[in-house]
Formats: C-alpha cells, sequence, structure tokens
C-alpha cells in the first residue's frame, strides 16, 4: 500500500484482528466472527459451498469468494459467489467453463486460481475479471491448492486421482522453458493410493516441506528441494484436513472419527503411543467427522469445523477448548482465518472483482504468455521482468492524467496507482524468488557433479 493512504480516503485500521470465517456444503450461508472475542462480525447470504472453496482476498479488492457445489450429482458447472466484505447479499456471480472446487489466492490479491472438476487448474487475474491461464492438471478432479508460504510462485495441486503436483508459475509463462520443459510440473508425487484431500505448505525454499492428507488413512511429509517422501504415517481414520505448526515440530490432523490428532514432524515419536509412533496424542474430538483446520499467527490457536456444526476454537498448549461457534444446523465444511486490518475499506476498494471469464483469450484454451506474465529467465541473459497488470494500469493512470480529473477521477487514480505499485512490488518478488530458486538447484547440480566426480 501506499505510505499516505489517507490522500484517497483509505483508512488504516489501528490494530488488525483476526476473523475466523466458515461455510457450509447446505445453503445456511457465511458467518464471521472475531477470533478472540468470539463476537460476531458479519453474515452473508446463499451459499453451498465446495470443500476448500472458501476464499477471503484483501489486496486491490475486499471481498469472499466461493465456489459453490453443484445444484445436481449431473451437473457439469456450478458459479463461484463474491461478496463485499461489509454486504451480506451476493454481488457478483461467475459461471466457470466447469464447477470450481478449491479456490486460493496470492497474498497480494492479485490474482484467484481455481482447481476443476475436469483436473483443469485455472488462474484469473483480479483486477480484469480475465482468465490468464488454464492447463490439464490431473486425470481427475482437483482437490486442493496451496502456494508455497515463502515463494508464491510455487503452486502445489492434490487431486482426486491420488497425485500431487508442484507447478512453478514462471515457468507456466515462459514459452521457452514450457518448450524445453519435458514436464510442465516440477514434481509429481504418486504415493497416495486414494484421493488427496488437503495440503499444507511450510517456510522457506531451499528445505520447504509439504504435508498431504489422503482418503489412504495418510498423512505424507515431503521435501521441495529433495523431491522425495521424508514421512509416511498411518491414521486409525480419514484425514480430511492438516494444519501445520509454525516451527514445523508437529502438525495437526483431522479425522473422519471426530478426533483431531497430533502428529510429529521432526520429533523421533512415541513408541508408547496408542495411535502410532509419529502420533503424539489427540487435542479434542467432535461428535462427528473433523472437515477444516486453521490455525492462527500465534501458533497456538487452532480453530476446527466439524460435519456437527460446531466450530471449536482450541489452545494447542493447554489443550482446552476456548470457546464454541454455532453456524446454524449445517455441516461445516470450511474454515478460514484472516486478517481483517482492513487496509483498504473506501467505497473503490471494499468489492468484489469483475466476474471472471470463463474462456482464455486464445481460440485453442490456451492463453499466450504474453497476455499476462512475462518473466523472462535469467539463463538466457534477459535481467527485465515485467507483470503485464502493471502495464495495463500504467496506461490508464496516463490516460486519466490527460483527462481534466473531477473528485472522482481522482479517486480512481489513486487507486489504480496502489494498485500498480503492489504489482511492481510482485514482479520484484518473483524475480528474486525465481533467483533464489535457481541458486539452490545449481548448488543441488555442481554438488551432484562433485560426487560424482569423486
Amino acid at each position: 500500500m501506499a505510505s499516505n493512504p489517507q490522500a484517497s480516503g483509505t483508512l488504516i485500521s489501528p490494530t488488525a484482528m483476526e476473523v475466523v470465517i466458515v461455510s457450509s456444503a447446505v445453503d445456511v450461508g457465511i458467518r464471521c466472527w472475531e477470533l478472540h472475542s468470539g463476537v460476531e462480525r458479519h453474515q452473508y447470504r446463499s451459499c453451498s459451498s465446495a470443500p476448500h472453496g472458501l476464499l477471503f482476498v484483501s489486496g486491490p479488492f475486499l471481498f469472499l469468494a466461493a465456489s459453490q457445489l453443484p445444484d445436481a450429482p449431473s451437473a457439469t458447472s456450478a458459479p463461484i459467489f463474491f461478496w463485499s466484505w461489509d454486504k451480506p447479499q451476493v454481488e457478483v456471480r461467475s459461471f466457470p467453463a466447469e464447477s470450481i472446487g478449491p479456490l486460493i489466492s496470492n497474498a497480494e490479491g492479485i490474482y484467484i486460481i481455481g482447481g476443476g472438476s475436469s483436473g483443469s487448474i485455472y488462474l484469473w487475474e483480479v483486477f480484469t475479471g480475465k482468465l490468464l491461464k488454464k492447463w490439464h492438471a490431473h486425470y481427475r478432479s482437483v482437490n486442493c491448492l496451496t502456494l508455497l508460504k515463502d515463494d508464491e510462485s510455487l503452486l502445489i495441486s492434490g487431486s482426486e486421482d491420488g497425485s500431487i503436483k508442484v507447478w512453478s508459475l514462471i515457468m507456466l509463462f515462459d514459452d521457452i522453458a514450457m518448450a524445453s520443459a519435458g514436464n510442465h510440473y516440477i514434481y509429481s508425487f504418486t504415493e497416495h493410493s486414494l484421493g488427496v484431500t488437503d495440503i499444507v505448505s511450510g517456510h522457506g525454499l531451499s528445505n520447504s516441506i509439504i504435508i498431504s492428507s489422503s482418503k489412504d488413512r495418510t498423512c505424507k511429509v515431503w521435501s521441495l528441494s529433495k523431491g522425495e517422501l521424508l514421512r509416511n504415517i498411518t491414521f486409525p481414520s480419514v484425514i480430511d484436513a492438516v494444519a501445520m505448526d509454525p516451527g514445523e515440530h508437529v502438525f495437526y490432523a483431522g479425522g473422519r472419527d471426530g478426533k483431531i490428532y497430533i502428529a510429529a514432524l521432526n520429533a523421533e515419536g512415541n513408541p508408547n503411543s496408542p495411535y502410532g509412533v509419529f502420533i503424539l496424542d489427540t487435542l479434542i474430538d467432535h461428535s462427528k467427522a473433523v472437515t477444516s483446520l486453521a490455525l492462527s499467527k500465534d501458533g497456538v490457536t487452532l480453530v476446527s469445523g466439524s460435519e456437527d456444526g460446531s466450530v471449536l476454537v482450541l489452545n494447542t498448549t493447554t489443550k482446552r477448548v476456548t470457546r464454541v461457534l454455532k453456524h446454524g444446523k449445517g455441516p461445516i465444511n470450511n474454515v478460514v482465518i484472516a486478517t481483517q486490518s482492513p487496509l483498504c475499506t473506501s467505497a473503490s476498494a471494499n468489492k468484489p472483482p469483475p466476474p471472471l471469464s470463463k474462456y482464455t483469450d486464445s481460440a485453442e484454451g490456451e492463453v499466450k504468455t504474453t497476455a499476462v506474465i512475462m518473466v523472462e529467465s535469467p539463463l538466457h541473459g534477459h535481467q527485465n521482468s515485467r507483470f503485464r497488470s502493471a502495464d495495463v494500469m500504467e496506461k490508464l493512470i496516463q490516460e486519466l492524467q490527460k483527462q481534466n480529473t473531477s473528485s472522482a477521477a481522482e479517486m480512481e487514480l489513486e487507486r489504480l496507482r496502489l494498485q500498480y505499485e503492489r504489482s511492481a512490488h510482485l514482479v520484484l518478488q518473483w524475480k528474486k524468488r525465481y533467483e533464489d530458486m535457481q541458486s539452490v538447484y545449481v548448488s543441488e547440480l555442481l554438488d551432484g557433479k562433485e560426487m560424482s566426480g569423486s
């Protein structure tokens, strides 16, 4: 954001608060509470969300999004609904080419990524609603998506076909890299025997891990730097939700038996555990299956949602329930903890994006590389990276500057300038992450050559 946001009428909240946002698979709407006080903040109408389909976006626009479940089992598509942060009714309805399940966005709120029932992944630009990229990722539906926390150019997808794939968003928009690569993904993990239900990522690039859960009753810990399985843990029940301790010592796994298990990441485990050597303990029992877990920024407060309709706020240190939140009569299938600053509370920012496009610009269904992100690989001697959205906004700003602007146009000008600054900052982040990732791969390659030479 700009250093002087008051210039555009934007109000900065002196204290950002964490809020719990929950949704259900049945049409009982969305509800939102303050995490630490339990005070209800908002209710939103008309929502039957898909698992992992609830999304809070705080960026150029401040809004909620939720992918909807199809009306009938035979239906091939379903809409995505959008709400302004402070309005209960649906304001924008988008109709993708197929039913979308999981939804995620990057931290800056520049783009939204959705996983389709056909196994395709879609990437939309929030500012314009354009479908910038679509690619076939899996043989069956995409069940979950996540971006690596410290490198949002890496996307991880999990599918009903049991596979997990790691994608470089930079590579997907690099024609030269795509043409020379044997596979469009970085890694493909296929050790799960049944559908993947959830994925969470750790921090860091050179030593980052991800944890996946599956209907095969296992959670698997993977190394992204080595591309290999580090630990396989079998649970007494199917695990549908996982959350990782920020220190990456343990993770929490929500089972269909209603239990929340504590599993070891770095610890040696407990050979006397009744659940298995790497399952250290349980936190609490819901009366029905645990469907979603979310951990607050303090690393201690865990929020769980269950098919019994309850949302429990737990202290992972004391292992006690500190608050119980009720969400009507519907089963919970999504829990999101969001930081509600809102940094942008002006009327121009507190709104959903334009409707999302159904198709890309190209006739073949695959967007041209130059339409979105032009990131030239340092391997080919090019140093300048540009984000096309920044170019678009720069042109709009220049057009507005030529006009005899009214106060409304001045507000729009300032909003575009803020958007441009965010996109430019994102370009620099992606460039640095690309260089870091390249450095890691080069180091591993050199190490491998030295070992083979010795």
